[in-house]
């Protein structure tokens, strides 16, 4: 029998678990489901039987590479999730998946706290307002310290840090949490967990750190801080209300605790994304890169963005967020991107690799769609008589490209098709010919990521393909501009001809990739021809000077320029503006830019003397070293060319005992 998707959306959390690769949070989403009766298993990483880690490669390597929508109920609640990929090269999936989730779960690991990967997605969470509460995990590990992560919550990602909990037990001890806004025991035996009083042993510490939550929660609330001080303490209700508008509003962060593989601490954390995180009710009505907002009502016009495009060998899976309205089979939908219509042939709940089909997504649901055959990640799907176009998530540049090519000359179209799929499917990749090579290259966010791609392109499409050593992308920029340069375009060669007459000044641009501005007066250049040498000193940043590698940080004033009555024109002007700038450009002072990575080495103290050496070698800049319990923490800003190939390096010297993270950390001079 088919079902609808969702019934009061108050009973409804869109939410995803964020965190560092390996702080467990495929782990965490498995308990989750198991313990809400979605599966009748719990799966293990290590075992390769996780729901959401379906795929054959993130099953070989052990870690999440796709982002895996699943639903669950709980407490009467509908739970719809998303494991997001904690590596750096797919931070891209997790922005996708941020873009249209309502609030989060970050994991922190118990013995490391706040690892680089956690501060990416924290600032993506930051970017698009999204509500979150923390989860401290495997706090049964040797080394696990639920303060010392708190703090370096609090250090480095810099919110106000609501401690609802305090672990009964240390490391290989720890049984159970103490419940600071009830007042009660939670312990674990067996796989269930008993409710009691708070333990005499700690009785004292517990009142402690619930005097600290009222006083902290006090500060940030009104209601709570007129009760705190009418009667020196905060009832639980009170406490409750207090730190669920906190959570919403993003002004405190509920953090609680526990281990996610013993499983212990994981229902708490489901009753608290029921309590603390919002409904599609709670957050603001989505708006329209136009102005005009549509509220989360069934009833209204619909209005969809799609976050992820999947090519299966039954269909293309078409994944969409539900804003507003009503969407069912057979529907007519508008894609507001390109203006076509697309129609609705299936609409599926989707359990990460399993998909049960349904009658209509309403406002708040997550759900594929099946039909649009040209939408693409970001693509707004709406009714045809009321067109909206929402802000799609943002891309990053890719960093890495390889040369790939077919190993017999036969398979030269599939592999051509069978990239294009894959940059369907992950607008972080762009495939490109060489001009001078005649090579394919395939770019990314990383050597992992393109390592993904290409083994995806042999196993789904069984080609034999070649790669080549992976390229960093460059970047050009002004070092040194140049001021009222002249450009007359002028062109008459039979039949219309080309006038545009501008004068420049270009400058480097100390924030950002690139600013135009208009100082003319007088209507000398019309305003749509002023758009238009915006539009063509666009075109000139494509290649630069040097080598042909993109332009950024460049400023570009139009300070002048002349039209002609009959020969003017926006072509004309977009003409002039290209060529005026790679003049420009040509006449200044360039310099070449190569992508830089924040690398953080772990290793044990006898072996950092030998790393600090290597990373010097590799042009590394060493930005700080902490040392902790036996260990070396380094962190350096290192040539991303120069981090290829490193995990090897860094085996050999440690004996197997060293381990790095690296993350994009923007652009830096070349030598």
């Amino acid at each position: 029998m088919r079902a609808h998707l969702s019934t009061s959306l108050t009973t409804v959390r869109n939410l995803g678990i964020l965190a560092h690769v390996d702080a467990g949070k495929t782990t965490v989403t498995e308990r989750m489901l198991f313990l809400a009766g979605a599966t009748y298993k719990r799966g293990e990483v290590h075992d390769g039987t996780t729901v959401t880690d379906f795929d054959p490669q993130e099953r070989d390597r052990g870690i999440t590479i796709f982002a895996a929508a699943v639903s669950c109920d709980w407490d009467g609640h509908r739970i719809n999730l998303i494991d997001t990929p904690g590596h750096v090269d797919f931070s891209d999936e997790v922005e996708r998946s941020l873009r249209v989730l309502d609030g989060a779960i970050a994991v922190f690991d118990g013995v490391a706290g706040v690892e680089p990967q956690s501060e990416s997605v924290w600032r993506l969470a930051d970017r698009y307002g999204v509500p979150r509460i923390a989860f401290v995990n495997k706090l049964d590990r040797a080394g696990a310290d639920l303060d010392a992560a708190v703090e370096s919550i609090r250090r480095r990602l810099h919110p106000a840090p609501l401690v609802a909990q305090l672990p009964i037990g240390r490391e290989d001890g720890f049984s159970g949490v103490v419940d600071l806004v009830r007042m009660r025991s939670l312990v674990w035996t067996g796989g269930a967990y008993e409710v009691g009083e708070v333990p005499e042993g700690l009785r004292e510490e517990a009142l402690r750190r619930r005097r600290l939550l009222e006083e902290s929660v006090a500060e940030l609330h009104a209601q709570a801080l007129e009760e705190f001080c009418s009667g020196t303490s905060i009832s639980d209700g009170t406490l409750a209300a207090a730190l669920r508008d906190l959570t919403r509003t993003g002004a405190g962060l509920v953090v609680l605790c526990g281990s996610a593989y013993r499983d212990r601490g994981v229902e708490p954390l489901l009753d608290a994304v029921v309590a603390y995180l919002p409904s599609p009710l709670d957050v603001p009505a989505v708006r329209g890169q136009d102005g005009e907002e549509r509220p989360a009502d069934p009833a209204a016009p619909p209005v969809a963005l799609v976050f992820k495009v999947n090519a299966t060998a039954t269909g293309r899976l078409t994944y969409v967020r539900m804003y507003s309205g009503t969407i069912r089979k057979g529907d007519t939908v508008l894609d507001a991107g390109t203006g076509r219509t697309e129609r609705i042939s299936r609409i599926l709940r989707v359990q990460a690799d399993r998909r049960t089909e349904v009658e209509r997504a309403v406002a708040g649901d997550i759900a594929a769609v099946v039909g649009p055959k040209t939408a693409r990640t970001g693509t707004t799907l709406c009714a045809p008589g009321s067109p909206l176009v929402l802000e799609p998530p943002g891309a990053a540049d890719p960093v890495v490209s390889v040369a790939v090519e077919a190993r017999r000359s036969t398979d030269a179209d599939r592999l051509g098709s069978a990239l294009a799929r894959l940059a369907e499917e992950d607008p972080s990749l762009t495939v490109r010919t060489d001009a001078e090579t005649g090579q394919t290259l395939l770019s990314g966010m990383g050597e992992l990521h393109l390592e993904v791609a290409v083994e995806k392109v042999r196993r789904d499409h069984g080609l034999a393909v070649g790669v080549g050593r992976p390229q960093v992308a460059l970047r050009e920029t002004l070092v040194r501009g140049v001021s009222g340069l002249l450009y007359r375009h002028v062109k008459q060669d039979g039949g219309a001809g080309q006038y545009a007459h501008v004068v420049i000044d270009v400058e480097p641009l100390a924030e950002g990739d690139f600013a135009f501005s208009s100082t003319v007066t007088g209507g000398r250049v019309p305003r749509e021809y002023v758009r238009a040498v915006e539009a063509g000193c666009r075109d000139a940043l494509a290649d630069g000077p040097l080598g042909g590698h993109p332009v950024t940080g460049v400023r570009v004033r139009l300070t002048d320029g002349a039209t002609h009555t009959k020969d003017s024109s926006e072509l004309a002007f977009r003409t002039a503006g290209r060529l005026a700038l790679r003049e420009a450009l040509r006449a200044g002072t360039m310099a070449l830019l190569e992508p830089v990575a924040e690398v953080t080495v772990t290793v044990p103290d006898d072996a950092a003397g030998g790393v600090l050496g290597d990373l010097a070698a590799r042009r590394g800049r060493i930005s700080g070293s902490t040392t902790r319990s036996g260990t070396v923490v380094i962190t350096a800003i290192v040539p991303l060319a120069e981090v290829f190939g490193y995990a090897t390096r860094l085996r050999s010297r440690t004996q197997g005992r060293g381990t790095f993270t690296a993350r994009p950390a923007g652009y830096a001079p070349a030598p």
